[in-house]
């Protein structure tokens, strides 16, 4: 199977409900981009753990998930579990978000995540970002809301297991959670890769993907 290289990106906007959201759903993809693309300006903004020690982890993680990259990192202090009932403050968010970058690729929660945080976030991305490429990601929890994607970026077995590592390493806090492990982030990867015909792969699902590189022709 053929695929489509992201040989273009410079800039990405990338985000998340609650600090190490991103890192999850898109930690992979982000050691492979920002080592192909030195300088890579990346936009990231968080909802939830502002001025606790998540948001330390947070600024941790997405700095060694992202080398060599500009990053700007945004965490912002709405209630965790309690998003949905703050739809202005998100959508605020997203549009100061959108007036400070003009990213070539936008990663955020799937719309049919369970987590009404996540899917809240979800439905407000292609409101404001409305002439982009969006990518939701996947996060393998305790919800039953794990669905078959339709896009997926391979990763080789040592960026999979850089990208457990770290997820381990930054987020001790999380570590108490019974699905958070490597032994886990390594089987998604590896049932995503053997879909796409790799060793390790992130999925993700999008609505509309336009495919260029052939010149229209006029008859």
């Amino acid at each position: 199977m053929r695929g489509l290289r992201l040989t273009d990106v410079r800039e990405i906007a990338i985000l998340g409900a609650h600090c190490d959201d991103i890192a999850i759903g898109a930690g992979g993809t982000l050691l492979n981009l920002c080592r192909s693309v030195p300088g890579l300006r990346v936009t990231a903004m968080v909802l939830t753990g502002a001025d606790t020690a998540r948001e330390v982890e947070e600024k941790s993680a997405l700095t060694a998930f992202c080398p060599g990259a500009r990053l700007d990192l945004r965490v912002l202090s709405l209630p965790d579990g309690r998003v949905p009932a703050h739809w202005q403050a998100v959508k605020d968010a997203l549009e100061i978000l959108r007036t400070d970058c003009d990213p070539d690729l936008v990663i955020g929660p799937a719309p049919h995540d369970q987590h009404q945080d996540h899917r809240m976030l979800a439905t407000l991305v292609p409101t404001v970002f409305r002439d982009h490429l969006i990518l939701g990601y996947e996060i393998l929890k305790w919800d039953a809301d794990l669905a078959q994607p339709s896009v997926y970026l391979p990763m080789t077995e040592s960026v999979a297991k850089a990208k457990a590592e770290l997820l381990v390493e930054h987020y001790p806090s999380q570590g108490t959670r019974s699905w958070f492990d490597a032994e886990t982030f390594l089987a998604l990867a590896k049932v995503r890769g053997v879909q796409s015909r790799s060793t390790h792969a992130e999925a993700f699902f999008t609505n509309k993907i336009v495919v260029e590189g052939i010149d229209s022709c006029e008859f």
